[in-house]
């Protein structure tokens, strides 16, 4: 019951703000931060007594019966309400439990209007996004998608910038596109295979010839890419990230992007394990082009949040390069680059939103010489560039370094390309970096600036503490996740040797030098 419980507390939590009056404020916020808080407890709870040896299994699986679909399968197709926590699973379920108390507490800042709607669309995705890491079904995993998604349209829309229409209008038509394919895909499932549960699914998709499972990667893919986005489907992000709120982008960057990479490791990859190895050389390269390009796209950028988020582009192609490597170290870096992107991004964001709030302008033009004003800023920024350049010691170079020590057992190629885009990412935040707080501050506006506060220190010292401990200690969070990543490279790896044997590809190698 744990799992039901950690999944729908937010749930019940936003029922309960919807049942208080409009001008409590104060009192919806509190509901919400003590909501998200119970489920961070909860979340950490799980995690640290995951894979422990001798512990209870129970509280990481839920099952129960759903609805059965009507006759005219491929069998009596019962639906379940499933829910599973693996080491694939883990560490997203963790990291959303985590930073959506510190999302809540951002909003203290910059969310001043219609406060109680906002708190319960918040919550609402909270369940959504829960779910949607939880669920082995997958026609569950489908009503959590869209129901993680539904909120991200209204917090863009009511709460977003000046042209957060037309970035809320572009969001919702990739999405719909990505949705529609997922759903075609997993209704010719059930035609075909006449069951929804993944466990069964991973077991007689994976015994499928090669083209059948193809059909299915390419819907699931394309419904992924967009979501992470891989390119060319980016287009919306950078929209999306430039209107969202602060809490908005926070939550988009550190949760809802890894949906799509979350999606193609546990659907594309572990079920359809022949499709993967056909399409690994096109996932590569779409992924080492990505750094690259959203490398020199974030470098064009004039506005703060839109370097950032065209940041993310870059930062997720190493996910996509390193999972389509197809080697243990490639599979190991990607998971933990996802949680890497999180924190580094989240935090990138959390801190272009305070110094949005005192000098409501987010254009590098306008800054210069803000360290001497605002130090303790200055430090945290400093800092966090670090961690997402890929600082040795901090969470940044682990995930990078096993995503290329991975990818170039497979295509030193693809490789050698992302590892230019490690060049890239580190000259534009650094350029960012003098232009914004090094120099004279000559410009009036910014010499009356007020540094952040203690509040905004304190939401901030768990991803800076988070950072720190997955850069000296990365063990700690691997060695729970690796056992289940080694069962999806061994399906691989089964895959690879029966289509080298007949004649296809040869093999990727399966040594690695991973630690």
């Amino acid at each position: 019951m744990e799992l039901v419980l950690l999944t729908f507390l937010p749930l019940l939590g936003a029922l309960v703000v919807l049942c208080t009056p409009r001008a409590a404020e104060g009192l919806q916020r509190g509901i919400a931060l003590a909501t998200t808080l119970a489920v961070a407890v909860l979340g950490v709870k799980l995690f640290l007594g995951y894979g422990v040896p001798g512990a209870d299994a129970t509280p990481y699986s839920f099952s129960v019966p759903w609805f059965k679909l009507p006759s005219g399968y491929a069998a009596p197709t019962q639906v379940h309400f499933s829910l599973a926590m693996d080491g694939i699973s883990l560490l997203m379920v963790t990291l959303t439990a985590v930073l959506m108390p510190i999302v809540i507490l951002s909003t203290w800042g910059h969310v001043e209007k219609r406060v109680k709607e906002f708190m319960v669309w918040m919550l609402v995705m909270q369940t959504g996004m829960l779910g949607t890491f939880l669920a082995v079904d997958l026609v569950l995993f489908y009503f959590f998608w869209e129901v993680s998604l539904i909120p991200l349209y209204f917090l863009v829309g009511i709460w977003g910038g000046e042209q957060r229409l037309y970035a809320t209008v572009k969001f919702f038509l990739y999405t719909l596109a990505g949705s529609l394919l997922m759903m075609i895909a997993i209704i010719a499932i059930l035609f075909d295979r006449g069951t929804s549960d993944l466990g069964e699914l991973i077991t007689q998709l994976g015994s499928q010839p090669l083209e059948q499972q193809l059909w299915y990667f390419v819907a699931f893919a394309l419904a992924f890419g967009i979501k992470v986005p891989i390119l060319p489907f980016h287009t919306w992000l950078p929209d999306a990230h430039t209107q969202a709120p602060t809490s908005g982008s926070v939550v988009l960057a550190g949760v809802l992007l890894k949906m799509g990479t979350y999606g193609l490791l546990r659907f594309c990859i572990q079920m359809l394990p022949d499709a993967a190895v056909a399409a690994a050389p096109w996932m590569m390269a779409l992924g080492a082009i990505g750094i690259l390009y959203g490398a020199l796209l974030a470098w064009a950028q004039t506005d703060l949040k839109r370097l950032i988020a065209c940041s993310s582009v870059s930062h997720l192609g190493y996910v996509v390069l390193g999972l389509f490597a197809l080697t243990p170290a490639g599979l190991s870096g990607g998971m933990l680059q996802m949680v890497n992107h999180g924190i580094s991004t989240g935090l990138l964001f959390l801190l272009v939103g305070m110094i949005y709030e005192r000098r409501h302008s987010r254009a590098l033009d306008a800054f210069g010489g803000v360290a001497t004003v605002m130090p303790v800023f200055a430090l945290f920024w400093v800092f966090t560039v670090l961690s997402s350049a890929g600082l040795p010691g901090l969470n940044g170079f682990v995930g990078e370094y096993l995503i290329l020590l991975g990818s170039f057992q497979s295509s030193p190629l693809w490789s050698v390309i992302g590892l230019t885009g490690v060049i890239f990412g580190a000259v534009y935040l650094l350029m960012a970096t003098r232009k914004m707080l090094f120099g004279a501050c000559t410009n009036p506006e910014n010499q009356h600036l007020t540094d952040i506060n203690a509040r905004e220190i304190g939401l901030m010292i768990p991803l800076v503490v988070l950072a720190v401990w997955l850069g000296v200690r990365p063990n700690d969070f691997m060695g729970k996740v690796e056992p289940d990543l080694a069962k999806v490279h061994r399906r691989v790896a089964e895959a690879q040797q029966s289509t080298a044997a007949l004649g296809d590809v040869t093999p990727v190698s399966e040594g690695v030098a991973a630690r």
